[in-house]
This record gives C-alpha cells, structure tokens and sequence, in this order.
C-alpha cells in the first residue's frame, strides 16, 4: 500500500473505500502523496496533539528514514512471519491536510471533514506508521468526527490544501463538508 500511495494510487487498509477515495481527492488537491491513519489518543499535556497511527501502508517519501518490516500487532494474531512488507517510519514533520470523506447510509448522502495542521517533531517511540500532529481546537474536532458518525480512518499528507478540497466538495460537488479551523 505504501508504493502505491507514493504513486498517487491510493489503497486503505480494512477495505476502507471512502478512506481510499479521501486518500484520492486529498493526492489530487496538491499532487502529494496521501496516507491513512487511525486518530489515536492524545499525545501527552498538550490538548492540540495526538498520534495518528497505522501499521505499515504511510507513503514512504512522507516518512523519516522508511525501512520495511513486519506488521508488529496484526503479527501477534497471524504470526509475524505472515506479514511481511510493512513499511516503518515517523512522519516528516512539516505542514499537515487530513481529509475523510464518508456516506450517511440512513440518509443516502456523502459527507466530509476537512482541516490543516502540522506534524510535529514530538518523541514517539513505536512500531509501524506514526506522526505526532497539532491541530488547532483538536479536542473539538474528535468530539465533532463522534458526534456526526465518522470512521475512525483519516487521509493525510503533507500540504495546505484544505480550503481547495472544501470549496471542491462543497461548491462543486454539493457535499456536506465541515472546515475545521
């Protein structure tokens, strides 16, 4: 998943079609590589900071020094000779757009969140894809993603690309969008 990310072929993991078409647009928006992640918990005091997190699929070239591996955690389930090809790292730290697109199926309509923030150069020290983020008024937009039925998958790359992608969805293609600011 990770070269075909960082060949603007966008590919989630656990059969996450609107992740893999969030990760498309976002790729689109400014011809960079996206990723998918999993919003993770907070990340120490700061209420602005949180990991995002995934096993091995982030586009290398956003990455610290990317080396292949094993899936360390579905490698406890399968046994870690099954899961060769993952690719390790730390997110560069730098500019950040995340992006989820998602259907409504009780009411049959699309609907998307959108924002900017940074990746930063935090200490983190685990396994597989990860980045330390800051989102400005982040605690909010966890809240907002639960309130209003959103997976738990985001799409990410390094860009400032969220107001292209929200007037896109909203003005052109009618799609319910939330700008986070």
């Amino acid at each position: 998943m990770s070269v075909m990310s960082g060949q603007l072929m966008p590919s989630a993991c656990e059969v996450d079609v609107m992740g893999a078409l969030s990760m498309y647009a976002l790729a689109s928006s400014n011809l960079s590589p996206a990723s998918i992640a999993d919003w993770n918990n907070n990340f120490g005091d700061d209420r602005d900071k949180c990991v995002l997190f995934h096993c091995g699929n982030f586009a290398s070239a956003s990455l610290e020094s990317p080396h292949m591996g094993t899936a360390d955690i579905i490698g406890t389930t399968v046994g870690k000779e099954n899961t060769c090809g993952a690719v390790h790292g730390r997110m560069k730290s730098g500019a950040l757009t995340y992006f989820r697109l998602s259907t409504d199926d009780l009411t049959g309509e699309i609907k998307a969140y959108v924002g900017e923030g940074q990746s930063v150069d935090d200490p983190l020290d685990t396994v597989g894809c990860r980045a330390v983020i800051q989102v400005p008024h982040l605690e909010n937009l966890l809240s907002w993603i639960c309130r209003n039925g959103f997976e738990h998958h985001v799409a990410m790359n390094h860009s400032a690309s969220a107001a292209i992608l929200h007037e896109a969805f909203t003005r052109y293609l009618g799609v319910s969008t939330y700008l986070h600011q």
